[in-house]
Protein backbone atom coordinates (compact mmCIF):
# COMPACT_ATOMS: atom_id res chain seq x y z
CA UNK A 1 0.00 0.00 0.00
CA UNK A 2 1.29 3.60 -0.90
CA UNK A 3 1.45 5.68 2.04
CA UNK A 4 -1.96 7.21 0.90
CA UNK A 5 -3.41 5.06 -0.50
CA UNK A 6 -5.64 1.93 0.51
CA UNK A 7 -6.49 -1.28 -1.16
CA UNK A 8 -9.97 -2.34 -1.46
CA UNK A 9 -9.21 -4.64 1.71
CA UNK A 10 -7.96 -1.97 3.77
CA UNK A 11 -10.71 0.44 2.72
CA UNK A 12 -13.39 -2.34 3.43
CA UNK A 13 -12.40 -2.80 6.66
CA UNK A 14 -12.76 1.14 7.68
CA UNK A 15 -16.25 0.78 5.74
CA UNK A 16 -17.41 -1.87 8.25
CA UNK A 17 -15.46 0.30 11.54
CA UNK A 18 -17.76 2.88 11.02
CA UNK A 19 -20.52 0.98 13.05
CA UNK A 20 -18.28 0.82 15.59
CA UNK A 21 -15.22 -0.86 17.37
CA UNK A 22 -14.84 -4.48 16.28
CA UNK A 23 -12.49 -7.22 16.33
CA UNK A 24 -11.02 -9.14 13.60
CA UNK A 25 -13.00 -11.68 14.08
CA UNK A 26 -16.17 -9.26 14.63
CA UNK A 27 -14.61 -7.84 11.12
CA UNK A 28 -14.47 -11.26 9.30
CA UNK A 29 -18.20 -12.00 10.27
CA UNK A 30 -19.09 -8.62 9.36
CA UNK A 31 -17.77 -8.95 6.05
CA UNK A 32 -18.92 -11.48 5.17
CA UNK A 33 -22.91 -10.73 5.93
CA UNK A 34 -22.93 -7.45 4.52
CA UNK A 35 -20.12 -7.80 1.61
CA UNK A 36 -19.91 -11.26 1.36
CA UNK A 37 -22.43 -11.44 -1.56
CA UNK A 38 -20.34 -9.71 -3.90
CA UNK A 39 -16.68 -9.49 -2.13
CA UNK A 40 -15.18 -11.52 -0.67
CA UNK A 41 -12.08 -10.68 2.60
CA UNK A 42 -10.18 -13.78 4.17
CA UNK A 43 -9.72 -14.27 7.78
CA UNK A 44 -6.33 -13.94 6.74
CA UNK A 45 -6.32 -10.36 4.84
CA UNK A 46 -8.40 -8.85 7.65
CA UNK A 47 -5.48 -9.84 10.36
CA UNK A 48 -2.71 -8.75 7.73
CA UNK A 49 -4.29 -5.30 7.04
CA UNK A 50 -5.76 -4.34 10.74
CA UNK A 51 -1.84 -3.68 12.12
CA UNK A 52 -0.91 -1.61 9.08
CA UNK A 53 -4.19 0.38 9.44
CA UNK A 54 -3.09 0.81 12.85
CA UNK A 55 0.30 1.81 12.33
CA UNK A 56 -0.92 4.57 10.33
CA UNK A 57 -3.11 5.75 12.28
CA UNK A 58 -6.30 4.85 10.83
CA UNK A 59 -7.25 2.70 13.72
CA UNK A 60 -6.98 2.74 17.69
CA UNK A 61 -6.85 -0.31 19.45
CA UNK A 62 -9.07 -0.66 22.27
CA UNK A 63 -8.59 -2.97 25.54
CA UNK A 64 -7.93 -6.47 25.10
CA UNK A 65 -10.50 -9.06 25.72
CA UNK A 66 -11.61 -12.41 26.44
CA UNK A 67 -9.40 -14.74 24.53
CA UNK A 68 -6.75 -12.21 23.64
CA UNK A 69 -9.41 -10.45 21.09
CA UNK A 70 -8.25 -6.96 20.10
CA UNK A 71 -10.64 -4.45 19.26
CA UNK A 72 -10.17 -1.78 16.63
CA UNK A 73 -12.00 1.44 15.83
CA UNK A 74 -11.67 3.62 13.19
CA UNK A 75 -9.64 6.84 13.92
CA UNK A 76 -10.58 10.83 12.17
CA UNK A 77 -7.08 10.12 9.91
CA UNK A 78 -8.52 6.27 9.61
CA UNK A 79 -12.28 8.39 8.28
CA UNK A 80 -10.52 11.04 5.91
CA UNK A 81 -8.33 8.21 4.26
CA UNK A 82 -12.02 6.06 3.74
CA UNK A 83 -13.13 9.26 2.24
CA UNK A 84 -10.28 9.60 -0.14
CA UNK A 85 -11.03 6.23 -1.23
CA UNK A 86 -14.66 6.45 -0.89
CA UNK A 87 -13.54 9.74 -3.98
CA UNK A 88 -11.18 7.51 -5.84
CA UNK A 89 -11.76 6.14 -9.33
CA UNK A 90 -12.59 2.26 -8.44
CA UNK A 91 -10.86 1.09 -11.43
CA UNK A 92 -11.37 -2.34 -13.41
CA UNK A 93 -13.84 -5.20 -11.74
CA UNK A 94 -12.15 -8.77 -11.68
CA UNK A 95 -14.38 -11.19 -11.86
CA UNK A 96 -12.88 -14.71 -10.10
CA UNK A 97 -16.04 -17.05 -11.16
CA UNK A 98 -15.07 -20.85 -10.14
CA UNK A 99 -17.84 -22.51 -11.85
CA UNK A 100 -17.22 -20.23 -15.06
CA UNK A 101 -13.67 -20.99 -15.08
CA UNK A 102 -14.71 -24.95 -14.86
CA UNK A 103 -17.48 -24.33 -17.43
CA UNK A 104 -14.30 -23.10 -20.10
CA UNK A 105 -12.97 -26.03 -19.85
CA UNK A 106 -16.22 -28.06 -20.29
CA UNK A 107 -15.08 -30.18 -22.89
CA UNK A 108 -12.18 -31.55 -20.89
CA UNK A 109 -15.15 -32.59 -18.16
CA UNK A 110 -16.80 -36.22 -18.12
CA UNK A 111 -20.60 -36.22 -18.41
CA UNK A 112 -20.87 -37.06 -15.35
CA UNK A 113 -18.19 -34.35 -13.91
CA UNK A 114 -20.51 -31.69 -15.62
CA UNK A 115 -23.63 -32.73 -14.48
CA UNK A 116 -22.40 -32.94 -10.49
CA UNK A 117 -20.40 -29.44 -11.28
CA UNK A 118 -24.16 -27.78 -12.36
CA UNK A 119 -26.05 -30.47 -9.59
CA UNK A 120 -24.08 -28.67 -7.10
CA UNK A 121 -23.60 -24.95 -7.79
CA UNK A 122 -27.77 -25.48 -8.73
CA UNK A 123 -28.28 -26.40 -4.84
CA UNK A 124 -25.37 -23.92 -3.99
CA UNK A 125 -26.84 -20.48 -6.11
CA UNK A 126 -30.59 -21.69 -4.72
CA UNK A 127 -29.70 -21.64 -1.00
CA UNK A 128 -27.42 -17.90 -1.67
CA UNK A 129 -30.48 -17.04 -3.47
CA UNK A 130 -33.03 -17.47 -1.06
CA UNK A 131 -30.43 -16.27 1.65
CA UNK A 132 -29.81 -13.08 -0.08
CA UNK A 133 -33.90 -12.53 -0.62
CA UNK A 134 -34.28 -12.88 3.31
CA UNK A 135 -31.26 -9.93 4.11
CA UNK A 136 -33.13 -8.03 1.29
CA UNK A 137 -36.01 -7.97 3.08
CA UNK A 138 -34.51 -7.69 6.35
CA UNK A 139 -32.30 -4.53 4.94
CA UNK A 140 -34.16 -1.24 6.75
CA UNK A 141 -33.28 2.46 6.22
CA UNK A 142 -29.71 2.21 4.07
CA UNK A 143 -30.87 2.32 0.40
CA UNK A 144 -27.41 1.79 -0.83
CA UNK A 145 -27.51 -1.04 1.11
CA UNK A 146 -30.79 -2.70 0.18
CA UNK A 147 -29.37 -1.68 -3.35
CA UNK A 148 -26.54 -3.69 -3.18
CA UNK A 149 -28.32 -7.02 -2.12
CA UNK A 150 -30.90 -6.48 -4.68
CA UNK A 151 -28.27 -6.60 -7.39
CA UNK A 152 -26.87 -9.96 -5.58
CA UNK A 153 -30.24 -11.59 -5.96
CA UNK A 154 -30.42 -10.08 -9.63
CA UNK A 155 -26.99 -12.02 -10.15
CA UNK A 156 -27.89 -14.88 -8.00
CA UNK A 157 -31.18 -15.56 -10.48
CA UNK A 158 -29.16 -14.57 -13.75
CA UNK A 159 -26.67 -17.48 -12.59
CA UNK A 160 -29.38 -19.84 -12.09
CA UNK A 161 -30.84 -19.22 -15.77
CA UNK A 162 -27.96 -19.79 -17.05
CA UNK A 163 -26.36 -22.90 -15.08
CA UNK A 164 -29.70 -24.14 -16.09
CA UNK A 165 -29.10 -23.26 -20.24
CA UNK A 166 -25.70 -24.87 -19.86
CA UNK A 167 -26.37 -27.78 -18.06
CA UNK A 168 -29.33 -28.79 -20.68
CA UNK A 169 -26.78 -27.74 -23.41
Amino acid sequence: MAENELNSTAAALLGLLHEGPMTGGDLVASAEARLGAFWSVTRSQVYRELPVLAERGYLRLGKTGARAAQPYAITAAGKKAFTRWLSQEPGRDHQRNQVLLRTSFGSLHTAAQRRRLFAAQRQLHDERLAALREQSRATKGDPYAKATIDFAVTYERALLKWLDAVAAS
